[in-house]
């Protein structure tokens, strides 16, 4: 007997769809072949274990007339499969430092036999006192990963991520849009490495990228960040992106003469819902407060 795998697989879709609908509220119809596959990605990531390693290949010594320190370049990859996407931030020791104080205040006792690596009183600066410090951060985080309550924290992730965040907010908000633009796609992709416990996570970051990309006038890029965020949005009744996130679809989609009729009918929706939880700010306005 010969099984027909892709109608199994279109059958089967269907039926989950349908359950899924009813838990989450949106339609099948609003959703493209594109965003389906990407929404029952982000629906399996969630039942995979998904583990990260983490390096600090290279340090440097900054030496300042008040001050010397030395930064760690620390990288994130993912396990199990190629990572192609490698992206290094730079973290001082008191960095990480300021994470383990934070981390204790919610998680002391699980954390009881992590022990943060100390500075030694003298010879911080020698090569052998760096290399050694550089392996016993990158362990102390390999440590704080394999516990799941730290892993999904927020003290865990910011310690990731807000350093390039705020810069590269305060550069949107200056009107500085390419140098934002670079720095939130670096952070977009530590945050979709370490967010496959919760993947709205992206959607602000996401949506940053797109008024960066729509001020800059590529706009095929935007719609296409704004098509990557949609689904999320809807699956997790973001009622403050969903809105503002549409109207900016449905102008880009526009002004490219690509269809919008769907996606025209669903911010109708939105707009007419009872619930009065639209927002009524552009997503530019949205955007902009984040990290005030």
């Amino acid at each position: 007997m010969c099984v027909c795998w892709n109608c199994v697989f279109a059958v089967f879709t269907s039926c989950l769809l349908t359950a899924e609908e009813a838990d989450v509220g949106f339609s099948a119809s609003c959703l493209t072949t594109a965003e389906l596959q990407q929404h029952w990605r982000a629906v399996k990531q969630e039942f995979r274990s998904v583990k990260l390693l983490f390096d600090i290949p290279t340090t440097r010594i900054i030496d300042q007339k008040i001050s010397k320190y030395v930064v760690y370049q620390v990288v994130v990859i993912r396990s199990g499969s190629y990572d192609c996407e490698r992206v290094a931030i730079e973290r001082r020791y008191s960095d990480f430092l300021h994470l383990h104080q934070e981390l204790l205040v919610d998680f002391s006792e699980e954390m009881e036999d992590i022990v943060m690596p100390r500075k030694k009183m003298t010879g911080n600066f020698s090569e052998e006192n760096i290399a050694e410090r550089r392996v016993a951060l990158r362990d102390y985080l390999t440590q704080l990963y394999s516990l799941r309550c730290v892993r999904k924290s927020q003290a865990f992730l910011a310690f990731f991520t807000h350093k390039e965040l705020k810069p590269s907010y305060d550069l949107l908000r200056g009107g500085r849009f390419s140098r934002a633009l670079e720095g939130l796609q670096k952070v977009l992709v530590l945050q979709e490495k370490l967010s496959s416990h919760n993947p709205t996570m992206v959607v602000p970051t996401l949506c940053a990228i797109l008024v960066c990309q729509r001020d800059l006038e590529d706009s095929d890029a935007a719609f296409q960040t704004g098509r990557r965020a949609l689904p999320t949005v809807r699956r997790y009744e973001l009622w403050q992106y969903q809105g503002p996130l549409l109207e900016a679809l449905v102008d880009l989609g526009y002004s490219l003469g690509l269809p919008v009729a769907q996606l025209q009918d669903e911010l109708t929706r939105v707009q007419d819902s009872p619930n009065g939880q639209v927002s009524e700010m552009s997503l530019k306005e949205l955007v902009v407060q984040e990290f005030v």
